[in-house]
């Protein structure tokens, strides 16, 4: 969101720092490339300054993942990660496969599972964990970290070339007037500007529409993953299992699915994902992963543990069809903001590291010739001749099969990924295009069926308040709502009209809740306070009224563990 040139004029000039590389984000993606920068310049011999902005409490602190985490790409960043003490500490021991019936399970023989689930090798692990890791060694390398500091605008040269970025302000009231507290943002200013905010972030969707960088590309996919944590009694405890399931409580029209992964020290980690492409606005993502908890294959591992987090994230679904091109002039998009995950694996933290460190291999290049402001034609060289774009192009049809229904799906998963590698085909000798938005296959209610789901019992099954307070999410509450409306009449004329009122179910943090409006009627109310900065309204939302912005920074959910 561009500063009013009124607030600059009263209250500016901002005060400017320069630097040759902005990472704008410290999740993996992000701190991947600020360490690769400074090893490529400890190599080299060579002076090069980078800083990384997070807007969480601090590193890691708003990072959310299953996770599974296939080391590949750690492996050739930091090869030695293992003596400086990563945390992946739980090596996966097995994995289970079901398809789940409303009271009962079929596992998948284990030489009938698709190589994409396979996880041989990798760490069942908190990312959240890894990323705190991952920045103290950045910071050992000499990268400054801004932990707290939200990138709310991208700044532009006269050229159009992306100049930097700046921070958003501090103090605002809730009418967007300076109060007595108010600070007025920082400019970064860079050769080059790394974009690493994650999946549907705010300034690289700018960016996308401004550079038309998704021209000609399948529009992109999102699931939402809603995740717990829990403590369970030692005689429960399986560590390094992995389980995965698909089937109820979706029906076959609804792509999703659920996972459950024990860590070490009898914890189990375990979550619902649903694709944001789901066309019965009466259904709620929260409540089915609630009662999908309750299915005995589910709750056998939990029952009598205790829920100790909680929270919620979109992500990338689309692959490498979706896959926007990755620079423009200045700056660079890399990981789930580009959308690199790999929804066949359900797994993106590999992908994300190396991109990260493909980007920051060509912007150093860049930096030593001398260069800024342009595009880096290297990286995307780069990623196309990468292991990554092998992976990618092999899973570059998931999604669009599951869109002919979960029986298919799954048929076609399975011939991609055993039967074809079985006969030596590396990739699928056809390709299959997606041509609509998630936002675009919502139904109006009266055609859908409703969906009624079961009181919670606060032991099992929770409500959305309850879980928003174990992800310990706070917000400034006198700043201006991040959750804005382009127009303020639709919630309620488009929206509760036609769709049932759609953003009360999709939200899994109670974020939207129409409520009696004086005179008649109701209005939409947004309780912005319990936001998880999941970003599904900006993604679902089927008129496209909502819009998310960033808060000061700071707030939103501090993760533990998660």
């Amino acid at each position: 969101m561009k500063t009013p040139p009124a607030l600059l004029e009263q209250h500016g000039p901002r005060e400017a720092m320069e630097y040759d590389v902005v990472v704008v984000g410290g999740g993996p993606a992000g701190l991947a490339c600020a360490i690769r920068l400074k090893q490529l310049a400890t190599e080299k011999g060579a002076e090069l300054s980078v800083c990384v902005l997070e807007k969480g409490s601090e590193p890691g602190a708003h990072i959310l993942s299953g996770a599974v985490m296939d080391p590949r790409a750690l492996n050739e960043l930091l090869p030695d990660w293992k003596q400086r003490g990563a945390p992946l500490h739980q090596a996966v021991s097995g994995d289970d496969v079901l398809f789940l019936r409303e009271k009962s399970a079929t596992r998948t023989p284990d030489w009938l599972v698709p190589r994409n689930f396979h996880n041989h090798g990798c760490y069942v692990i908190s990312l959240g964990a890894v990323c705190k890791w991952l920045a103290e060694q950045a910071e050992a390398l000499g990268v400054e970290i801004f932990p707290g500091f939200a990138a709310a605008e991208v700044l532009y040269h006269e050229s159009g070339a992306v100049k930097g970025v700046a921070t958003g302000h501090l103090g605002l009231g809730k009418d967007g007037q300076p109060g007595p507290d108010f600070q007025l943002g920082m400019e970064l200013h860079a050769k080059y500007t790394v974009f690493a905010e994650g999946a549907r972030g705010h300034l690289g969707k700018q960016l996308i529409e401004r550079f038309e960088l998704d021209a000609g590309k399948d529009p992109q996919a999102y699931g939402i993953g809603i995740k717990e944590l829990w403590e369970i009694p030692p005689a429960q405890a399986k560590p390094g299992l992995v389980v995965h399931t698909a089937g109820w409580p979706l029906d076959n029209r609804t792509y999703g699915g659920g996972f459950l992964y024990h860590l070490e020290g009898n914890r189990v980690t375990l979550g619902f994902v649903v694709g944001l492409d789901y066309a019965n606005p009466w259904l709620s993502p929260f409540e089915e992963m609630q009662r999908w908890k309750t299915h005995p294959s589910i709750c056998a591992h939990i029952q009598g543990g205790k829920r100790i987090g909680y929270g919620a994230r979109a992500i990338t679904a689309g692959g490498l069809l979706s896959l926007p091109k990755t620079v423009f002039p200045g700056g660079a998009l890399v990981g789930c903001e580009a959308g690199t995950l790999n929804a066949a694996r359900i797994k993106g933290s590999h992908a994300a590291l190396k991109t990260g460190m493909l980007c920051a291999e060509a912007a150093f290049e860049a930096v030593q010739a001398g260069r800024s402001g342009d595009e880096l034609s290297a990286y995307p060289a780069a990623f196309e001749q990468s292991w990554l774009h092998q992976e990618l192009d092999q899973a570059r049809n998931f999604k669009s099969w599951f869109k002919k229904g979960n029986t298919v799906g799954a048929l076609m998963t399975g011939v991609e990924h055993w039967l074809l590698p079985k006969i030596g085909l590396k990739r699928p000798p056809w390709t299959l295009h997606r041509h609509a938005p998630d936002h675009s296959f919502l139904r109006p209610a009266a055609e859908c069926a409703r969906i009624d789901y079961p009181k919670p019992d606060g032991k099992l099954t929770f409500d959305r308040l309850s879980s928003v307070f174990v992800s310990n999410t706070n917000h400034n509450e006198h700043q201006p709502a991040h959750l804005t409306l382009r127009d303020a009449s639709v919630p309620v004329q488009t929206n509760l009209a036609r769709y049932a009122g759609p953003e009360s179910r999709y939200c899994p943090a109670g974020v939207y809740e129409f409520v009696d409006a004086e005179g008649g009627g109701q209005r939409l109310q947004i309780n912005a306070q319990n936001c998880v900065h999941c970003k599904t309204c900006d993604i679902k939302d089927p008129t496209q009224n909502i819009v998310w912005v960033t808060p000061e920074g700071g707030g939103g959910p501090n993760y533990a563990g998660m």
